[in-house]
C-alpha cells in the first residue's frame, strides 16, 4: 500500500509509524520482517517530510534495538540459504529503513552517531558471501552516513577500515559485488581523514582502482547478455513445469505474472521520478532491491548501472573543483565542514585540496586510465542494448538508467578537465580528441538538445574544456556557428545553470575570435545573442552572465570595435544599464543569494566601466 504516494498522508494519519515501531520487537521473524519493509517502503515513498516525521516519534529506538538484535543473531543462528523470514531478511528491511531515514534526516545521521551504528554496518557488510543484499543495503547506508560527518570520523577504528578493505578486495565476478566494492570505495573516500599516513597510499590505490574496474565493464553488451540469459532461465523453468503437469505450471504463469509489463519494477520507477521530483539536489533512490525475487538478470543488470554511476560521483568528488555548482547532482552542503583546515587539507592526511588534485590522487587516476574511461563512458548507451531494453518493458526502466549513466560521466569529464594539467590529458591533441567526442555527442542529432540532464551535463564540460583551450592558445575543433547552434538551444532551456554555461561558452568563444582577422561578422552575431538574453531573460544571474561574456569579447580589437559599431553595442548598454540597477534593487534581496549578489553587484560596476570604455574608443 505505501509503495503508492497517494495512500501515504492516510496511513500516516492513522497513526502507522506509531502502531508499527513496536511490531519491530515482535516475537515473530515475519512480522518483525514485514513491518520494518512497510516502514521501509513508507520512508522512501513519503519522502522526507515523512522521514523527519518518523524520527520524531522515535522510531530510531526500536529500529536500533532491532539492528542489534539481528547483528547478536548472525553467528548463533546462521541462516540456511534460500529459507524465508531468515535474520538476514530482518536485518536487510531494517538496514532500508536505517538507509532511507539518515538521507533525509541530520537527525537521524546524529542518532546514528551518538548509538555508535557504525559497527552494525561494518558487520552486515561482511555477510556479503551468504547474503549480499544486506551487504549491499548496508553499503548504501554507509555511503550515506560518511558523508560530510566529521563527528563519524572520529569514531573509525582501525578494524573498521580493515574490514572495509576486506570488501573492496573481494574477488566475486557478480555484478551485485561489483555495486558493493564501489559504494565501500566511495565510503573510503568520504573517510579518508581518519585513514593513517602509514597505509593512505594503498587504500587510495586500490580504491581508484575499484572505480577503474567499474568503468571498465561493457554495460552495453552485458545488459544484452543477462537478458539472454533470463530468457533461457524462464524457458527451462517452463519445461520443468509442464514436467510437473498444471500445478507446476499454474506456479511459474502467476510468478510470470508478478514480473509482467506493468510489475513492481515501473512503478519503482515512477516513485524514484516522484521522489526526485525532477531535482538534480536530490540523491537518486534506488529501488532496486524492491523487484520480485526471481528478477535476478534485471537486479544484475541496474546494479551493474548503478555501480558505474556511484563510479563517477566519486570520481567527481575526488576531481574537486572551487565550484560546489559544479556537481550536478549535489546540493551544496550545508553540513558540518569542520574537517576541512583553514588551509584546505583534510585533518589526519593530504589526500585532497578542495582547489586541486593532490599528487597522489593525480597518479593513482593516471595510472588506471580514468580519464581516457570517463570519456567512453560519456558517448551514448549502446544502441543494441536500448533497443533491447525497449522491447521488453520490464527492462524498459533501464534506458533512463543508461541516460544517467552517460550524464554522470559528462559532468565527470568536466570535473576532471578542471582538476588535471593539459598534458595529462594528452595535451593540445588529447584536449582537441575530447573536443571532437563532445561535438559528435551533441550534433548527432536536434533530439538531444532537448534532453536537459544532458544539456546541464554537457554544457558544463563544453564550457570547461574550451576554457581550457583557450588558456592555452589551442586551436577549437567545432566552428563558431556550431556552438551557436548549441547555445541556442541552451539558451531555450528552464534549467539556469545551462543557459549560464551556454553564455560562458559564447564568451570564451567571441574573446577568441576577437585576436583573429575577418572576424567582425561573425562576433556581431555573438554580441546580438548576448545582448538579447541579457536585455529580455527573468533571472538576473543570467542577466549577468550575458554581461560578463559582453565585456570579455567586446574588450580589445580592432575586430570588436568594428562589432561594437555594428551592433550599436554601447547604445544598446546605456538603455540596458537603468534596466539592470532597477532590476536588482527591487528583486535582489529574498531572490538570490548573497554570493549571487556580489558577483551581480560587480557586474554592475563593471557595465558602467565597460560603457565608459567604449566611450572613448568612440571618441
Amino acid at each position: 500500500m505505501v509503495q503508492l504516494s497517494q495512500t501515504v498522508p492516510s496511513v500516516l494519519q492513522r497513526d502507522a509509524v506509531r502502531r508499527l515501531g513496536p511490531l519491530l520487537l515482535d516475537r515473530c521473524a515475519a512480522v518483525r520482517e514485514t513491518s520494518a519493509g512497510a516502514l521501509r517502503n513508507l520512508s522512501a515513498c513519503g519522502g522526507p517530510e515523512v522521514c523527519e516525521d518518523m524520527v520524531r516519534q522515535d522510531i530510531l529506538t526500536p529500529l536500533i534495538t532491532l539492528l542489534r538484535e539481528c547483528c547478536s543473531g548472525f553467528e548463533v543462528n546462521p541462516s540456511p540459504k534460500n529459507s524465508k523470514n531468515t535474520v538476514e531478511d530482518v536485518a536487510n528491511e531494517a538496514i532500508n529503513l536505517l538507509w532511507n531515514l539518515c538521507e533525509n534526516s541530520s537527525r537521524a545521521v546524529s542518532v546514528f552517531n551518538k548509538a555508535g551504528l557504525l559497527d552494525v554496518l561494518v558487520l552486515c557488510l561482511e555477510r556479503h558471501e551468504q547474503k549480499v543484499e544486506l551487504a549491499l543495503s548496508a553499503a548504501h547506508c554507509l555511503h550515506t552516513v560518511t558523508e560530510e560527518n566529521a563527528e563519524l570520523l572520529r569514531s573509525v577504528s582501525v578494524g573498521v577500515l580493515s574490514a572495509l578493505e576486506a570488501v573492496l578486495l573481494s574477488t566475486h565476478t557478480d555484478m551485485q559485488h561489483s555495486l558493493l566494492r564501489t559504494l565501500v570505495a566511495g565510503s573510503l573516500w568520504n573517510l579518508k581523514g581518519s585513514i593513517p599516513a602509514a597505509r593512505q597510499a594503498q587504500t587510495l590505490s586500490a580504491l581508484v582502482a575499484t572505480l577503474s574496474a567499474s568503468l571498465d565493464l561493457d554495460a552495453g553488451a552485458l545488459i544484452q547478455q543477462l537478458q539472454s540469459a533470463e530468457a533461457e532461465r524462464l524457458a527451462s523453468e517452463i519445461a520443468v513445469a509442464e514436467g510437473n503437469g498444471a500445478q507446476g505450471l499454474d506456479g511459474l504463469e502467476e510468478e510470470q505474472h508478478q514480473h509482467s509489463a506493468n510489475g513492481g519494477e515501473e512503478q519503482m520507477e515512477e516513485e524514484e521520478e516522484r521522489v526526485n521530483g525532477g531535482q538534480k539536489g536530490q540523491k537518486d533512490k534506488d529501488f532496486s532491491d524492491l523487484l520480485p525475487k526471481g528478477k535476478q538478470e534485471l537486479r544484475e543488470a541496474g546494479a551493474l548501472l548503478l555501480a558505474q554511476q556511484t563510479s563517477l560521483e566519486v570520481i567527481v568528488n575526488m576531481c574537486c573543483s572551487e565550484d560546489p555548482s559544479d556537481d550536478e547532482w549535489e546540493e551544496a552542503s550545508s553540513s558540518d565542514e569542520s574537517e576541512v583546515c583553514a588551509d584546505g587539507v583534510c585533518e589526519g592526511g593530504s589526500l585532497q585540496s578542495p582547489l586541486c588534485l593532490s599528487a597522489e590522487v593525480h597518479s593513482a587516476l593516471i595510472h588506471h586510465s580514468v580519464p581516457q574511461k570517463v570519456l567512453k563512458k560519456a558517448e551514448f548507451p549502446s544502441p543494441a542494448a536500448v533497443d533491447a531494453c525497449g522491447r521488453d518493458p520490464s527492462w524498459r526502466s533501464l534506458i533512463k538508467k543508461m541516460q544517467r549513466v552517460q550524464c554522470r560521466a559528462l559532468t565527470c569529464l568536466h570535473n576532471i578537465l578542471a582538476a588535471m594539467d593539459t598534458e595529462a590529458l594528452g595535451g593540445a591533441a588529447g584536449l582537441q580528441t575530447v573536443a571532437q567526442h563532445l561535438a559528435s555527442l551533441v550534433f548527432s542529432s536536434s533530439d538531444v538538445l532537448k534532453e536537459e540532464e544532458f544539456l546541464e551535463a554537457v554544457t558544463s564540460a563544453l564550457r570547461s574544456l574550451l576554457q581550457i583551450m583557450a588558456s592555452k592558445n589551442i586551436p577549437q575543433c567545432m566552428s563558431p556557428q556550431q556552438l551557436m547552434s548549441v547555445c541556442e538551444a541552451a539558451t531555450r532551456c528552464d534549467v539556469m545553470s545551462v543557459r549560464v554555461n551556454a553564455l560562458a561558452i559564447l564568451g570564451i568563444t567571441g574573446s577568441t575570435l576577437a585576436k583573429e582577422t575577418g572576424s567582425a561578422d561573425t562576433l556581431q552575431m555573438i554580441g546580438t545573442a548576448l545582448l538579447s538574453v541579457a536585455s529580455k531573460d527573468p533571472n538576473l544571474v543570467v542577466c549577468g552572465e550575458a554581461l560578463d561574456a559582453l565585456f570579455d569579447v567586446f574588450a580589445d580589437g580592432a575586430e570588436a570595435e568594428s562589432a561594437a559599431r555594428s551592433i550599436r553595442l554601447l547604445a544598446s548598454l546605456k538603455a540596458l544599464q537603468p534596466v539592470f540597477k532597477a532590476k536588482l534593487r527591487k528583486e535582489g534581496k529574498g531572490n538570490y543569494s548573497p554570493e549571487q549578489l556580489c558577483v551581480l553587484d560587480n557586474i554592475k560596476v563593471n557595465l558602467r566601466r565597460f560603457i565608459g570604455y567604449l566611450q572613448t574608443l568612440k571618441n
